[in-house]
Order: C-alpha cells, then sequence, then structure tokens
C-alpha cells in the first residue's frame, strides 16, 4: 500500500470516528448494537460516504467456500470495515474477530467501535491487517 492510499485511509477513518462521535453524542451509551448501526448509517450517508450494512462475504477455506459466510456490520467506501459493539468492555477476542474479517475480505483497515462507553474514545480501536 502506498502513502497516498494511506493518506486517504487515514482521512475516511477520522470522518468516520467523527460520525461515530455525532451518534454516540446524541444517543449516548446503553442501547442495542442495532439501533447505533441504524444511527451511524444515517450519519455516514449525510457525510456523502458510499456504505453498505450486513455486507456478506463468503468464507473461503483452501480455495473452496464453506459454510456461512461472515457479516460485515458496516463496508464504508468498499474499503473500511466497522465491527460495532455496545458491551461493556471489548476484548481481544473482539479484535481477533475484525482481524480475521480484514484477512477474509482482503482489506488492510477496520475499526473496532463500542458505543456503551461513557466516553466513545475509549471504545475505538483501529485494527490494520498486515
Amino acid at each position: 500500500m502506498n502513502e497516498q492510499e494511506k493518506e486517504h485511509l487515514n482521512a475516511l477513518s477520522h470522518e468516520i470516528i467523527g460520525a461515530a462521535l455525532e451518534v454516540h453524542k446524541h444517543m449516548g451509551p446503553g442501547l442495542l448494537e442495532a439501533v447505533y448501526e441504524d444511527c451511524l448509517m444515517y450519519e455516514l450517508e449525510q457525510r456523502g460516504l458510499k456504505v453498505a450494512r450486513q455486507v456478506q462475504r463468503p468464507i473461503i477455506y483452501k480455495g473452496n467456500p464453506v459454510g456461512h459466510p461472515l457479516f460485515i456490520d458496516i463496508l464504508v467506501e468498499d474499503r473500511v470495515i466497522l465491527e460495532l459493539k455496545a458491551v461493556s468492555q471489548l476484548s481481544e477476542t473482539n479484535v481477533a474477530q475484525l482481524l480475521s474479517y480484514l484477512k477474509l475480505s482482503g482489506l488492510y483497515l477496520g475499526l473496532l467501535i463500542n458505543f456503551n462507553t461513557a466516553h466513545l474514545k475509549d471504545g475505538i480501536r483501529r485494527v490494520v491487517n498486515g
């Protein structure tokens, strides 16, 4: 990945985090994940970003699709995976899940966002593949 592409992803992640902060400011913690997904989709769309929710990706094992597909909570600009949570605290399993999604999708950047925090900045983890 070249520097220009990294700069673009950094700017995109900054915009996504700004949208998530806006949602958290208005909704606060304590709601279901689906509520935050709805609100974040709206906020990202209002910012002119291309977004898709519950994006299915096949799981490829040894060159063959197997089992059930994985579901990406939100995919932004076909480049950044958002994995949303509304839990008491993020775990390393949550991080590992997002990293697996990145690897299986061939994407570089993901954001793990836990809306169930007093201050959203404490609930955001940036995950990079590679």
